[in-house]
């Protein structure tokens, strides 16, 4: 059975709300089919929540979603700049949507399986990802050795986890960047970051 437009879900429509972070009221925009639609995960949260961000920042949200972190480092680096990208075309869309709407003149949301359409020469001050639980080992260490590569010296890694995951960042963290730190541990996520020397 083929639905016709007027008997489509009120589900399928767009979902919009406000969140405080860090003391800054933000409106979103999400929609069905993108994580955690209905507003900022717990583990985003967390990360937010502890996240350390020069004014001047380079950063990179290395897979975007809708854009909570990106729209985020935005506020947090006034002067400087953020990139958010993400596989997902729509995710893309709404992130983009989020950083204008939220008055973000310095982001931008682009298409890019993890660092595929980053340019080669771009560099950063701050990587920060909610990594995905369930893409396997060998894509998020290729993220977190691509995003060492990517960083100026002295730029930092940020990531929040599930905790089943932690032992594997700190592991892949020491192997690639020399150091590992702990910032804070809830029940289910863990924000760790490390620093390129």
């Amino acid at each position: 059975m083929v639905m016709e437009t007027g008997q489509i879900a009120p589900e399928a429509h767009e979902l919009q709300f406000e969140a405080v972070v860090r003391g800054q009221n933000f409106a979103f925009t999400t929609t069905w089919g993108l994580f955690h639609p209905k507003g900022i995960d717990a583990g985003t949260s967390l990360l937010l929540e502890r996240l350390e961000v020069p004014e001047d920042a380079a950063c990179l949200d290395l897979g975007c979603g809708w854009g909570p972190i990106g729209v985020t480092l935005a506020h947090m680096a006034p002067s400087g700049v953020v990139h958010m990208v993400d596989k997902d075309f729509v995710a893309v869309d709404y992130a983009q949507q989020n950083a204008v709407a939220n008055g973000c003149s310095n982001a931008r949301a682009y298409l890019s399986n993890g660092f595929s359409h980053v340019a080669e020469d771009e560099r950063f001050d701050l990587v920060v990802s909610n990594l995905p639980a369930k893409v396997g080992g060998e894509l998020l260490q290729y993220w977190m050795t691509e995003s060492h590569r990517r960083l100026h010296p002295g730029g930092a890694l940020w990531v929040v986890t599930v905790a089943g995951l932690k032992d594997y960042v700190k592991r892949v963290f020491r192997e690639t960047f020399g150091n590992h730190r702990k910032v804070k541990q809830s029940g289910t996520h863990v924000v760790a970051m490390a620093t390129r020397s």
